[in-house]
């Protein structure tokens, strides 16, 4: 952003109690990781002498990073905002609530430029995990409170096998809708217990429709990458926990889960039935690859990106209308669009957004990428572009490769790289999306244990849809 429009915005931000929703030239691309753990995801030690007793929290069981050094390494890696996410167990609600949330308070007084949301890995009923992240209201503490001791999964003593059912997961995103400061929910690792390709386990593109049909606004994503991206194999480790996301079922695929790197797989299903449907990155860091753990820090290695001014609530609202982008090793740190008519006039397009065109016209995509200010072992260049189209239909999806733009150095100026593609007659509905990486593939390969994430390098958009009228 320019300094003078930086300027701007910041005395209209200053001015206004509540800046305009509708104020765009005040947005920007901002990074951000929405699952992150800390010494609150506990383990949990029963008494021995009376295993009816709600078992005791250890702290720093699961995760010996405090709140304020997951900021600290946020902010160093150049993270705008960040969520801390941690696990659940039996009466975690109220460890959280009583713990966690003074904490994260004292955190954000120290790190004023970090928009440092509370949220939780919800332990989703019926199901896997998903990261719940709070509005920041003064009822935040309160809301997430009655959200994990209502529904979460492991929260009640004893076990009760009445709250790990789909259909109580639903109930759970009624609950969510009828706050009057609604969460957002994504869906984390979604294909992590998968047991093969398109063999779905604990979380599944049905399950997903219903979550969007029941709340729609809150449940709106899944992670397209996983976290613990640093994992090796060692001694002692079975196939999962020597694998890029810790999944031991079916790989990722340079990096990313097969619901979203899969052509034509899960999420262009989702897509092509014209579903709202994002897709984020996160770290799910617990321990630090230098400390013998699988993970890098927030903002090490994978980001999200969203198109949102430097104020809370429309980071939330960017995450709910697919203003989002994703990298891993900052492959790319800025994205804008604008369609050209058949009179040539430039339209500018955000990602999630709709576009109404007249059918038979054949108008110019103009994708311009920003990219780092250094090449280093984390920047490594991008070397080709992808642009995917999918049509609006029912059944199997016929997304496919429409165009690819090999980057080379002559491509890259000032910082930037622009592209341009003519879309053919628009004689139907359709969506678009980007794909990009560091390597050679066509199509991203299978990730083999070991391997080193760095050469393996992504980003992927959320798409635009163009109607036709």
């Amino acid at each position: 952003m320019p300094r003078s429009l930086a300027l701007l915005c910041t005395s209209a931000l200053l001015l206004a109690a509540s800046p305009p929703k509708d104020d765009e030239a005040c947005r920007q691309w901002l990074a951000g990781d929405h699952h992150v753990h800390s010494e609150f995801s506990a383990g949990w030690q029963k008494d021995p002498s009376d295993p009816t007793a709600l078992p005791k929290p250890v702290m720093g069981g699961d995760s010996r990073h405090t709140i304020r050094q997951n900021a600290q390494m946020a902010s160093r890696f150049g993270l705008d905002w960040m969520v801390s996410t941690d696990h659940g167990g039996p009466g975690h609600s109220a460890l959280n609530a009583r713990l966690a949330w003074p904490s994260l308070q004292d955190v954000r007084r120290d790190f004023p430029g970090m928009m440092l949301f509370y949220g939780l890995e919800f332990d989703t009923p019926g199901g896997e995990h998903a990261s719940l992240i709070m509005p920041m209201t003064a009822s935040e503490r309160e809301d997430l409170r009655r959200i994990e001791a209502g529904f979460a999964e492991r929260d009640a003593w004893p076990t009760d096998p009445a709250r790990d059912t789909k259909p109580r997961m639903l109930d759970a995103l009624r609950f969510m809708a009828a706050l009057d400061h609604p969460p957002v929910l994504l869906a984390n690792h979604p294909s992590r217990t998968a047991t093969g390709r398109g063999q779905w386990g604990l979380h599944d593109p049905a399950e997903f429709r219903a979550w969007m049909d029941t709340a729609p606004g809150i449940a709106v994503g899944m992670e397209g990458a996983p976290g613990h991206q640093a994992a090796r194999p060692s001694p002692g480790r079975d196939l999962a926990h020597g694998s890029r996301g810790l999944y031991g079922g079916y790989p990722t695929l340079g990096g990313f889960d097969q619901m979203t790197a899969i052509l034509g797989g899960a999420w262009d299903s989702m897509l092509s039935e014209g579903r709202r449907w994002w897709i984020t990155v996160g770290s799910d860091s617990h321990g630090h690859w230098s400390e013998g753990g699988a993970d890098f820090w927030p903002g090490e290695y994978a980001r999200t990106w969203v198109h949102a001014r430097r104020d809370p609530d429309d980071v939330l609202e960017g995450l709910r209308q697919g203003r989002v982008f994703v990298t891993t090793g900052n492959l790319v740190t800025g994205l804008s669009l604008s369609v050209s008519d058949d009179n040539g006039k430039p339209r500018k397009v955000e990602l999630g957004q709709t576009l109404h065109l007249k059918r038979g016209t054949s108008p110019v995509l103009t994708i311009r990428l920003r990219l780092p200010d250094t090449e280093d072992r984390s920047h490594a260049p991008l070397d080709h572009v992808d642009l995917i189209a999918g049509s609006l239909r029912s059944g199997t999806p016929d997304t496919h490769v429409a165009r690819r733009f090999p980057v080379s150095t002559r491509e890259r100026r000032n910082g930037e790289v622009t592209l341009r593609y003519r879309i053919p007659k628009i004689e139907a509905s359709q969506y678009l999306r980007l794909r990009g990486t560091s390597t050679d593939q066509g199509e991203p390969l299978p990730d083999q244990p070991g391997e080193d994430p760095w050469s393996d390098l992504w980003f992927y958009s959320n798409p635009i849809w163009i109607e036709t009228r």
